[in-house]
C-alpha cells in the first residue's frame, strides 16, 4: 500500500476533517484517510488530488495514481487520464508536469492563480483559465454585503489527458465529471468533452448566480422608490463594485469561447466545436443580463442622489416658511420692545389682545398662502 500523510483541517468547534487521499493497491481505489490519521505532516502529492482516473470509449476503467495514469491511458486505444487536483503547490503540480509534458509557464500560472480568463496552447497542450462565480447568501443587502466570490480554474488538455486546477471558492467537479460518466457516449469523445463539460458548468453557474443578483437589483430598486425612501448610496455602491467582479471573470471568457467554437483544433473537434458554440451564446446572455444590471444600477444611484437633492429642496421650502411665519410675530414683538414714550394703543386697555389678535390672524395668513403654495 502506498500512503500519502493527510491535511487535517481544524474547525473552531474542535472538530477536525481531512482533505488527504490515499492509493490502496490491494483495494484498487482511492481512499479518503479519516481525521486521526497521520496529522501534523507536510501535503504530498496524493493529498492534493480530488480524483484520477483513466476512461476508455467514454467508461471509467481505471483509478490510479496521477504518476501511473498517463501511462495507463496510453496503453488503450482511445484511452485518457482524468485528473483533478485542488490548490496544488509548486512542487505537487512540478511532479504531475513533469510526467505529462506540462509547460514551465503554464505550470507556474496553475499554481500561482490570480489570472484573467484566457486560452493559451503551449505545443500539443492547449491552457484554459476560467473564473468560477458562487453566490454569497445574505437576508438582505447592505453596504458592506458581499454578493460574490470567486475561484479560479485552470485546465490542461491534451490529446490523451485533461488536468484540472482548482482554486478558492471554485466548486467542486464531482458532479460534472457523475454526469459525464453517466454520458459515455458523450465521453468517447475524450479530454474535449471533458473541457465542454467543465466550461458548460461554469456558465450555467453565471446564469445562478446571475438570477439571484437579479433579486439584490430589485430589492435595492423597491427601496430607492418607495415612500420611506432613505439615503441607499452606499448600498447601491457596494452592488456596484460587485457587479464589477462579476463581469471581470465573465467578460475576458468570451474569446477564449469563441476561439473554441471557431478555430479549427486536434484537439478539440469539429464535433465538440458545435457545442462549444452554445455555451458561447449562454455566456453572451449573462454578458447582456450584467451590462442591463450595472446600467439599472448607475440609474438608481442617480435617482437616489436626485430624491436625497428633490428632498433637500423640500427641508429648505419648509424651514423658509417656517421662518417666514416667525417673523411676523418677531417684528411686532421688536417694535414694541423699544423704548419709546408715544407708542400706539400703548396705554390702551385693549391693546395687548390687540397685538395677539393681529400676530395670529398675520400668522394664520401666511400659514395659508404657503399650504396654498405646497411649501408645507
Amino acid at each position: 500500500m502506498m500512503t500519502h500523510r493527510p491535511r487535517i483541517i481544524h474547525h473552531r468547534d474542535g472538530t477536525r476533517r481531512s482533505i488527504g487521499r490515499q492509493w490502496l493497491r490491494g483495494g484498487s481505489k482511492w481512499h479518503t484517510l479519516t481525521a486521526g490519521d497521520l496529522p501534523g505532516q507536510r501535503r504530498g502529492t496524493a493529498d492534493v488530488v480530488v480524483d484520477c482516473a483513466v476512461y476508455e470509449d467514454g467508461c471509467r476503467v481505471a483509478s490510479i495514481p496521477p504518476q501511473e495514469a498517463l501511462a495507463e491511458a496510453r496503453k488503450r486505444p482511445g484511452g485518457f487520464a482524468w485528473i483533478g487536483l485542488h490548490q496544488p503547490e509548486y512542487e505537487h503540480l512540478a511532479e504531475i508536469a513533469e510526467v505529462f509534458g506540462l509547460h514551465p509557464l503554464a505550470v507556474e500560472d496553475a499554481v500561482r492563480a490570480h489570472q484573467r480568463p484566457k486560452l493559451e496552447r503551449y505545443g500539443d497542450t492547449l491552457f484554459l483559465v476560467l473564473k468560477t462565480i458562487v453566490f454569497v447568501e445574505h437576508e438582505k443587502l447592505t453596504a458592506t454585503s458581499e454578493v460574490v466570490d470567486t475561484g479560479e480554474l485552470m485546465i490542461f488538455l491534451g490529446a490523451d489527458f485533461v488536468v484540472v486546477v482548482r482554486h478558492g471558492s471554485a466548486p467542486g467537479l464531482t458532479r460534472v465529471r457523475r454526469a459525464l460518466e453517466s454520458r459515455p457516449e458523450m465521453l468517447g469523445h475524450g479530454p474535449a468533452a471533458v473541457l465542454h463539460a467543465i466550461t458548460d458548468q461554469v456558465v450555467d453557474d453565471y446564469l445562478d448566480v446571475v438570477d439571484e443578483v437579479e433579486r439584490d437589483v430589485d430589492e435595492l430598486e423597491s427601496d430607492v422608490f418607495s415612500a420611506n425612501h432613505d439615503d441607499d448610496a452606499e448600498r447601491i455602491y457596494q452592488l456596484k463594485r460587485e457587479l464589477i467582479e462579476f463581469k471581470r471573470a465573465v467578460h475576458p471568457m468570451a474569446r477564449p469561447l469563441q476561439r473554441l467554437s471557431e478555430e479549427s483544433d486536434a484537439l478539440i473537434g469539429a464535433e465538440i466545436g458545435r457545442y462549444f458554440r452554445d455555451v458561447a451564446d449562454h455566456l453572451a446572455h449573462v454578458r447582456e443580463r450584467l451590462t442591463g444590471y450595472g446600467e439599472l444600477v448607475d440609474g438608481l444611484l442617480a435617482a437616489n442622489l436626485s430624491q436625497l437633492a428633490v428632498q433637500q429642496n423640500v427641508d429648505m421650502r419648509r424651514i423658509s416658511a417656517a421662518a417666514a411665519i416667525l417673523a411676523i410675530p418677531t417684528m411686532i414683538a421688536g417694535f414694541y420692545g423699544m423704548n419709546f414714550e408715544h407708542m400706539p394703543e400703548l396705554r390702551w386697555t385693549f391693546g395687548y389682545p390687540l397685538m395677539l389678535g393681529v400676530t395670529a390672524t398675520l400668522s394664520a395668513l401666511c400659514y395659508r398662502a404657503f399650504r396654498r403654495y405646497g411649501w408645507l
